[in-house]
């Protein structure tokens, strides 16, 4: 029968309504039971070392080895380095085969607080360069097992790891269904109170939240600015080299810098783009982030206003998302831009962007810009007693489950979980085996590295 709307949006497929979709996701549950998601991984034919060595063929090979370095600091830094091992292991495992807008490196240093446009600290995923649309199970398993190598980091005995690993994913699973209640309008606009966590929170707790906050709000362009610059003799701001980490931009890169800025320029809304009209380009400085992302390009700009007041960009480089590289998920064809990808990811799966977020591409390379040290700030999970952390992991988990419910197909993962806590125990038993294979393959890359390894003699 032909109605109104279908007259009106012939081209797109029905949408499911929420109880068609629940539904749709119980239905899933014979094809893929919940609990095969306790299936460990296909060790057969596994090569770790060959995906980092292919990850690090694309990056600068001067900061290899520092990426290396930073990667052998523990057991959980090498964990944070390894998406694209995880996204190949996973791509081996049992899938619903709903795909949501997903993180891609959901592990529970990816999680944070940012200032708000409105200038309000918000905690949320701060991370998407490995975005993309893909399997749901990825972002909540890395966030499981992050759970576990980090409680396991922290000196945790194994009751609390195991408790704290089924409360994040329990928390996703509760916190996607309760999403499920809004409409797609509620859910789109829903902002956490970025109070609300203190009230559940005992006096230590909140001591350990309002720290962070404290140091947060401190990490601003100005603050930066004055750590890393001094004035000459007729008072021009200079940046100050502290190689490898922080060195200026050969002359011919710096001689395209305005072109490039313009470039950014136009992928930013018109207010943005008025207001950066503001501002004069001051300097860029090539500056070495992260731990997985050593060795990708990526800049500082820094801009004065006519007040000589500061506003630092970071451009960092976009590579294909490990989701597609080597969990081998098609993409969707959205994008044709690897930084456009992650802006767009980052604006649907946070609950507060920067407004600063923008794209370029330079020498064939993709990057995406955002503002640098806005208020950008972690919570260290290594200082946390058991009961904190497992709070903190019980914010990611919701956040997780937040920004999974912005996708069409939400609801039918929401549907597939259900009441019950068999998914929980059946990830949360799939993740205590891969945090074991995890550190396996962190001691065989401590092996190679002596062996030489990543070094430019290999």
């Amino acid at each position: 029968m032909t109605t109104h709307l279908s007259r009106l949006q012939h081209s797109r497929a029905p949408h499911l309504t929420l109880d068609e979709g629940m539904a749709a996701g119980r239905a899933l549950r014979a094809s893929v039971p919940r609990s095969a998601h306790r299936e460990p991984v296909d060790e057969g034919g596994r090569d770790p070392l060959g995906i980092l060595a292919a990850q690090n063929a694309t990056r600068l090979p001067e900061l290899v080895p520092l990426r290396l370095e930073r990667m052998l600091a523990s057991p959980f830094a090498f964990y944070r380095g390894t998406a694209g091992i995880m996204a190949a292991d996973l791509a081996r495992g049992p899938a619903t085969g709903v795909h949501l807008v997903t993180c891609g490196d959901a592990h529970i240093s990816n999680f944070g607080l940012f200032a708000s446009p409105q200038r309000t600290l918000m905690f949320d995923l701060n991370d998407f360069d490995e975005s993309a649309a893909g399997p749901w199970e990825w972002d909540v398993k890395r966030l499981v097992t992050s759970v576990i190598i980090g409680a396991r980091d922290a000196g945790f005995g194994e009751r609390t790891v195991k408790e704290s690993a089924l409360t994040a994913a329990a928390m996703y699973r509760t916190a996607l269904r309760d999403f499920m209640q809004l409409d797609a309008l509620e859910r789109y606009y829903y902002h956490p109170d970025p109070e609300s966590p203190r009230v559940a929170l005992d006096a230590r707790s909140r001591k350990v939240l309002d720290r962070a906050s404290r140091q947060a709000r401190k990490r601003t362009s100005r603050s930066y600015l004055e750590k890393i610059s001094t004035r000459d003799a007729d008072g021009n701001l200079l940046i100050v080299e502290n190689p490898p980490v922080l060195t200026h931009v050969a002359t011919s890169v710096e001689s395209e810098v305005e072109e490039l800025f313009e470039q950014y320029r136009s992928t930013v809304p018109a207010d943005i783009a008025l207001l950066l009209s503001h501002f004069t380009l001051t300097d860029v400085v090539r500056r070495v982030v992260g731990v997985g992302s050593v060795g990708t390009r990526c800049f500082i700009l820094i801009l004065t206003g006519p007040s000589g007041e500061p506003l630092l960009l970071q451009v960092k480089e976009a590579q294909r998302s490990v989701i597609e590289q080597f969990g081998g998920v098609p993409a969707d064809g959205t994008y044709d831009h690897e930084g456009h990808r992650v802006v767009a990811s980052q604006r649907i799966l946070q609950s507060s962007s920067d407004s600063f977020l923008g794209y370029l591409r330079y020498e064939d390379h993709d990057f995406y810009v955002r503002q640098f040290r806005d208020m950008k700030g972690s919570i260290e999970t290594t200082g946390l007693r058991p009961a904190e952390y497992t709070r903190y992991v019980t914010a990611c988990g919701i956040a997780l489950a937040r920004a999974h419910a912005q996708s069409l197909d939400a609801p039918i993962v929401a549907g597939y979980l259900g009441n019950s806590r068999e998914f929980d125990r059946a990830v949360v038993d799939w993740s205590l085996a891969y945090a074991e294979l995890s550190l396996a393959d962190y001691e065989a890359l401590k092996r190679a590295v002596a062996e030489g390894y990543g070094t430019s003699t290999q």
